[in-house]
């Protein structure tokens, strides 16, 4: 079974001879720990590989991830504090309404995009001997480009009134969004990805009522272009969004990625095992970083018991952060592999 089939089988329930693994790195890692992310992954082939389509914006500059300030493709300016992590907006461009009227999104991406070479990487990819599932990630994530923009406590409070500046910057984010998502399903990847923070720790962030109302139907969109281009879907959520999984699923998307540690695992596995692939993860506030090879073995097996019923549903994914362990990441994938005791 080839990786490719392997994660086609997961997101389809049938019967994958294993969980399919996908690792997410940080960028502190490659910094610091180049020699031992080599290693774990020559040890644990990932099943999943990424390609990308969008041009560079002009707006960007500094570089990323590393201590001081860059400049996003929007043009937001980012203040890290310490290498490796993505850093906060202090000062951002739309705080004054009157901004808004002659703020452009960065159209130059999608005009630079390189889709030749898009479907390059995924034709080699197929060449090879054990082709690996191709994602396409994109920039789609509305409601984090509007804090990014407004600034969160100014977003926040447009969210409470309403106004009509604000279903304009929406627009405005949702147009550019929209292209994008149309992009991505032109390549010849075999899912796109898309994303945005939901969660608290304990709560959505918002009500669901009027998530419901304001972003579902953007999201719906995406899903729609998505889907009629014969992509599954991967979206990512940070947090608390056991109040809208559901809605994740009427929507389309085939594999989400959520913070299920800060949810009632077996819960979430009654309502929705079997509906939904859970693309990961495990515990990376407490346990991946403080806790030990058996404690990470042992939240594994709480995932595997909940979830893990052979037939799939499940994507073998960890994030590898600052300062992890890595016999606590190697513990993740020792646990998938290991057999199931209930």
């Amino acid at each position: 079974m080839t990786s490719r089939e392997r994660v086609f089988r997961a997101l389809e329930f049938r019967n994958p001879d294993r969980a399919p693994r996908d690792l997410w790195a940080l960028p502190w890692v490659s910094q610091y720990q180049p020699q031992a992310l080599e290693a774990l992954r020559q040890h644990f082939p990932m099943d999943l590989a990424g390609c990308s389509v969008f041009g560079r914006s002009d707006r960007t500059r500094g570089e990323p991830f590393r201590k001081g300030t860059y400049v996003d493709e929007w043009g937001c300016l980012w203040h890290c504090a310490e290498d490796g992590v993505t850093g906060e907006i202090k000062e951002p461009i739309l705080a004054d309404w009157s901004a808004l009227a002659t703020f452009q999104p960065p159209w130059e991406m999608i005009e630079r995009a390189d889709l030749d070479a898009a479907n390059r990487t995924c034709e080699k990819n197929l060449a090879a001997d054990n082709p690996k599932f191709m994602t396409c990630g994109t920039p789609v994530r509305p409601f984090e480009r509007m804090q990014f923009l407004r600034g969160s406590e100014n977003l926040f409070c447009d969210l409470g009134e309403e106004s009509a500046e604000f279903f304009r910057l929406r627009e405005m984010v949702h147009d550019f969004e929209l292209k994008a998502m149309s992009l991505a399903a032109r390549t010849n990847a075999d899912a796109v990805t898309f994303m945005d923070d939901w969660g608290s720790q304990t709560a959505l962030l918002i009500s669901p009522k009027q998530w419901r109302k304001i972003f579902k139907p953007m999201y719906a969109t995406y899903c729609d272009i998505a889907k009629k281009a014969g992509k599954k879907i991967f979206f990512h959520s940070d947090g608390w969004i056991l109040d809208i999984y559901e809605d994740l699923i009427e929507i389309g998307v085939d594999a989400v990625n959520s913070q299920l540690f800060c949810m009632p695992i077996e819960q979430i596995a009654q309502r929705f095992k079997g509906r939904i692939t859970f693309w990961g993860e495990i515990d990376r506030q407490h346990i991946l970083p403080f806790g030990t090879p058996q404690t990470v073995r042992q939240a594994v097996l709480r995932v595997r018991r909940a979830l893990d019923d052979g037939k799939g549903g499940l994507i073998a994914q960890c994030e590898w952060g600052v300062n992890n362990p890595c016999e606590n990441i190697e513990a993740v994938y020792e646990a998938w592999e290991a057999p199931l005791e209930r």
